[in-house]
């Protein structure tokens, strides 16, 4: 089926026009949540299938402003595959040694090896994000990771690592119905910071920074997708739809068995 969500390299979007509602474009929701599971079923099969074949490589990269659901999607799509074939990463604030290096440093040291599934939760791209709003650095600093960041992503792509790239899209009356369901509820108030209303309050500086991200970083080989994430059951089903699609179209199979096993017996 044709990627709804995916952008096209060359076409700018802004997201003040861009949905976050999934539900108008999948009103039924009942439907959408028995394609999802039919879907989870392909993914834990087609992943068994990748880590045996042991030949590519899916890095999975999540964006999203706070409460944007990175941590939900990934608990649900990749619930019931093998454990030993996915990697989940989270970025968080750079470390000493981190900030010592260049700043794509760590992000390409979890780059997934052959046969596995890398998960990154935040990525190179809070560095044309957090620190372009909040100053961290120079302009011409991360003006220029715009380009260094799309080089990067052609090296990976160019060795074997297929990226798909997706950004969370919720609303600002979304975040702040989640914030409060943080505050209510005591196991979820770990989740929630003060500062995220420093945060909040710079919301139009990071919609413009997303909106540098997804027009100056959408390429030809790692294009970003941009979900309607106010729903969670329609987020989870456009992100799985995605990650099943390319898994199709990267074909792994299981390995033949090594010659003279017919006439194996067990003791």
């Amino acid at each position: 089926m044709p990627n709804t969500h995916q952008l096209e390299p060359g076409r700018e979007i802004s997201l003040q026009d861009v949905l976050t509602q999934g539900k108008k474009l999948q009103p039924d929701r009942g439907a959408a949540d028995a394609e999802f599971l039919t879907l989870r079923q392909k993914l834990v099969e087609w992943q068994r299938k990748l880590y045996a074949e042991n030949r590519h490589k899916l890095l999975i990269l999540f964006q999203a402003i706070d409460a944007g659901g990175k941590d939900g999607t990934i608990r649900s799509v990749l619930r019931g595959v093998n454990p030993q074939g996915v990697r989940v990463k989270s970025f968080k604030k750079p470390s000493d040694e981190e900030l010592a290096h260049d700043f794509l440093w760590r992000i390409h040291q979890a780059v997934p090896p052959q046969g596995m599934i890398g998960v990154f939760n935040r990525s190179h791209y809070e560095d044309v994000l957090v620190v372009r709003v909040d100053r961290l650095a120079p302009n011409e600093v991360w003006q220029a990771r715009y380009a260094q960041i799309n080089q990067f992503e052609r090296f990976l792509h160019e060795t074997g690592t297929t990226l798909l790239k997706f950004f969370l899209h919720i609303s600002k009356k979304r975040q702040k119905k989640r914030f409060k369901e943080r505050l209510a509820y005591p196991e979820k108030q770990w989740k929630f910071a003060l500062h995220d209303l420093t945060k909040r309050k710079q919301w139009d500086k990071y919609q413009a920074a997303f909106d540098a991200m997804l027009n100056r970083c959408t390429t030809d080989w790692a294009p970003w997708h941009v979900i309607p994430a106010d729903q969670k059951w329609y987020r989870n089903l456009a992100v799985m739809r995605t990650i099943v699609d390319r898994l199709r179209q990267l074909n792994p199979q299981f390995p033949p068995p090594e010659e003279g096993l017919d006439g194996v017996e067990i003791d």
